[in-house]
C-alpha cells in the first residue's frame, strides 16, 4: 500500500469519531450554528435591514427574515457586484458560484472564506467515511477522475466567478493533485464533446480507481470508451473500485451503468449544491444520506404540501417527521438567509438524521390538480423496470398533454431507452398503475375519467444529448428536469426529432 492509502485510515477514524459528537446532539449543533451565524451577520447590510441586533431566538429570526428565493436575494447580490462590502456576510465573497436560474437567468451564489470548508471538507469527509467503514483506501494510490465543469474562473467586481465544480477543483488537496485527471488544459475546454474525447485520450491507459460525476455524463464517458475499445469498463480500468455521484437519482441509471462497467463496485452518493454541501452517504449498508448539521448551515424545513400557502410553518431539525417531504431552507456563513434551496427531501432516520432527495419544489406536474412529484415518477419507472428487467433507461422527462388532438388529457413520458422493454405497452401500464398507487390524486383523475393513462413516447438514442447541446448545457453539472408543469422541454425535444 502507498503512503496516501496508509495515512488516510487514521485520518478517516478521527473524522468519523469527531462526527459522532454532533450526530449524537443534532439539535444542539444546529443551535450553535444559529447563534454563530446571527453574530456573523449582525453588522452586514442584510443584518441591519433585518434588525439582527434585536433577534435572539429562532422565532424572532423568522419574524425578521422571510423565506426568499434568488430573485428576492438578488438586490443584495447586485450590491456586492457593485463593489460593496459587508452586504450579506462580513467582507466580500471569495467566489461567486455561477448557476442557471429559471426566471433570473444566471445566478451568482456567494461562497465566502468561512463557507468554503463546507464544500471542500464535506467532499473529503464523504470519502473518509467510506474508507473508515470499508477499509478500502487503495484507490487513493491510483488515478482519480472528476468529470466536472471548467476550473477556469472569470471575475466580477474583483471576485472570482465560475461553476461550483470548477471552483472546487482549485481546492483539491495537494496530496491528491498528482492523482487527479483530467489535466487543467483539458478541463477548461468549453465544448463538452471535444473535452470528453480529450479526457478519454488522457485516461484510457491510466490506472483509474475512482470516477466521479453526474451519472448521465459518466455514462456518456463509458459509452465513448467502449466505442473505442469494444471492452467493458472493468477491463479498461481494472483498478476502478469507487464511483462517486450526485445531482440526480441514481436508480434509473444504475442497471445501464453497471452493465457498462461489467461488475458491481462501491458507490458513494453526495448532495452538493452551489449554496452548500447538504449531505453524503456515510454508510454502504444503511439507506439514505447523512445530513451535515455541523457545517456552517442552520437549516429550516417547510412541509412540501404547505410550501405555497400564505404563511407556511418553518421547522427546525428536531421538528421534522419521518417519511414526509420537506422543502429545504438554508441560512449559512456565505450570507444566504431564509434561502429556499428549491429541493425537497424526506427523512428516513433520526438517529442519525438521514434523508433521501425527493425532487424539486417547483418541478412537479399539477396541470389537473394531481401534484405528481419527482420521487413518485422515479419510483414508478423503477417498478416498471423491475417488472421487465431487460429494460435500460438512458434519460426521461414527463410533461402534461392538456389539449390532445382527441381523447382525454394525459401525461406524456418521453423516454430514451438503452434497451427498450420487450412489451412497451405493458411497460407503460406498469408505470401508470404504480403511479396511481403512489399518488391518490392521480388515481382519482384516472378512475374518474378526467385523465387517460399515460402515453409513452420512445426517443431515439442520443435525443437528450442533442437537446442538452441545443440548450448549451451538454456535460458538466447540468441535469435534465424530470418533471415540468408545461410542455416546453417536451416540445423542444420533439422539435429536434422532427427538424
Amino acid at each position: 500500500m502507498g503512503v496516501k492509502s496508509v495515512l488516510s485510515k487514521p485520518l478517516a477514524k478521527w473524522v468519523v469519531e469527531r462526527q459522532q459528537g454532533w450526530m449524537a446532539q443534532p439539535a444542539e449543533a444546529q443551535q450553535r450554528w444559529f447563534r454563530r451565524l446571527l453574530a456573523g451577520g449582525k453588522d452586514t447590510t442584510f443584518g441591519h435591514d433585518h434588525r439582527f441586533k434585536d433577534v435572539n431566538t429562532v422565532d424572532e429570526f423568522r419574524q425578521a427574515v422571510p423565506v426568499r428565493d434568488y430573485e428576492a436575494l438578488k438586490p443584495y447580490v447586485e450590491k456586492i457586484l457593485a463593489g460593496e462590502s459587508d452586504v450579506l456576510w462580513k467582507g466580500k465573497p471569495l467566489y461567486f458560484a455561477k448557476t442557471s436560474g429559471t426566471t433570473s437567468g444566471t445566478k451568482y451564489i456567494p461562497i465566502t472564506r468561512d463557507s468554503i470548508p463546507n464544500h471542500i471538507d464535506s467532499a473529503r469527509d464523504a470519502l473518509l467515511n467510506y474508507i473508515n467503514q470499508t477499509g478500502n483506501s487503495a484507490f487513493l494510490d491510483k488515478k482519480l477522475i472528476f468529470l466536472s465543469g471548467s476550473p477556469e474562473l472569470d471575475q466580477k467586481a474583483g471576485i472570482n466567478v465560475g461553476r461550483l465544480s470548477g471552483i472546487a477543483n482549485h481546492h483539491v488537496p495537494a496530496y491528491l493533485r498528482t492523482n487527479q485527471l483530467p489535466s487543467y488544459e483539458t478541463n477548461i475546454i468549453d465544448d463538452w464533446e471535444t473535452k470528453l474525447e480529450r479526457i478519454i485520450d488522457e485516461t484510457i491507459d491510466q490506472p483509474m480507481s475512482l470516477i466521479s460525476g453526474i451519472p448521465p455524463w459518466v455514462q456518456m464517458y463509458f459509452d465513448r470508451i467502449q466505442e473505442r475499445t469494444n471492452k467493458p469498463i472493468k477491463d479498461v480500468f481494472p483498478d476502478f473500485t469507487v464511483f462517486v455521484y450526485g445531482g440526480v437519482n441514481f436508480e434509473p441509471y444504475r442497471a445501464k451503468l453497471f452493465e457498462s462497467i461489467g461488475k458491481r463496485i462501491d458507490s458513494i452518493e453526495t448532495y452538493p449544491a452551489s449554496e452548500g454541501f447538504i449531505a453524503f452517504q456515510d454508510s454502504q449498508t444503511d439507506e439514505g444520506l447523512l445530513m451535515l448539521l455541523d457545517s456552517g448551515i442552520f437549516y429550516e424545513f417547510i412541509a412540501a404540501d404547505d410550501y405555497f400557502t400564505e404563511n407556511p410553518r418553518r421547522l427546525t431539525i428536531n421538528e421534522v417527521e419521518l417519511g414526509k417531504n420537506y422543502a429545504v431552507i438554508i441560512n449559512n456563513n456565505a450570507g444566504l438567509w431564509g434561502y429556499s434551496l428549491g429541493d425537497t427531501v424526506k427523512f428516513i432516520s433520526r438517529e442519525p438524521y438521514r434523508l433521501l432527495v425527493t425532487g424539486r419544489i417547483k418541478h412537479f406536474i399539477s396541470a389537473f390538480g394531481e401534484h405528481v412529484i419527482g420521487e413518485e415518477v422515479e419510483k414508478a419507472l423503477q417498478y416498471a423496470m423491475q417488472q421487465q428487467p431487460e429494460t435500460e433507461v438512458v434519460e426521461f422527462t414527463v410533461a402534461p398533454m392538456v389539449s390532445p388532438g382527441e381523447g382525454l388529457p394525459y401525461h406524456e413520458w418521453l423516454v430514451e431507452f438503452a434497451t427498450p422493454p420487450n412489451d412497451p405497452a405493458l411497460f407503460a401500464r406498469n408505470v401508470d398503475t404504480h403511479l396511481t398507487k403512489l399518488n391518490v390524486y392521480y388515481e382519482d383523475l384516472i378512475t374518474g375519467a378526467i385523465l387517460q393513462p399515460l402515453k409513452l413516447t420512445s426517443l431515439p438514442r442520443g435525443a437528450f444529448q442533442r437537446y442538452m447541446k441545443s440548450q448549451g448545457k451538454l456535460g458538466g453539472q447540468n441535469k435534465v428536469p424530470r418533471l415540468a408543469n408545461d410542455r416546453t422541454i417536451a416540445d423542444d425535444l420533439l422539435k429536434l426529432l422532427y427538424a
